[in-house]
């Protein structure tokens, strides 16, 4: 499977970056707008900051531009949320429902060292 999928790895390296930053920028939008079904959190809080963090930051991830100086800050958010909110209700991520912060926090500290990819407004500023 690597050398068939291999060739186009930079390619679904982008397609991840620009997913995951779409859908993490989502829950921004409920924290700082209240949309998608979410609660609007007062902006000087540390609801309100994880909002900004996690809109702003997820739309840098999605566009691939400062790519990883947001995803480190994404990843680290994603850490402190984990063991704020998750890891004191236990140690399982499947029981204490944690497992989309964890990911969140690995995929997004694996961005922050591969940087914009391929498909990125970064790369294109750069040209």
């Amino acid at each position: 499977m690597e050398k068939v999928l291999g060739r186009f790895s930079d390619k679904l390296y982008s397609l991840l970056r620009i997913f995951a930053g779409f859908m993490f920028l989502q829950h921004g939008a409920q924290k700082l707008f209240g949309a998608l079904g979410g609660n609007q959190a007062e902006l000087f809080s540390l609801m309100g900051l994880a909002g900004v963090i996690e809109f702003f930051g997820g739309l840098a991830i999605m566009l691939g531009i400062f790519t990883s100086w947001a995803a480190f800050l994404a990843s680290g958010t994603m850490a402190t949320g984990y063991f704020m909110a998750h890891a004191p209700e236990g140690f399982w991520t499947v029981n204490n429902h944690g497992e989309t912060a964890v990911l969140y926090c690995f995929g997004f500290l694996y961005m922050a060292a591969k940087g914009d990819g391929a498909w990125s407004l970064g790369g294109l500023l750069r040209k």
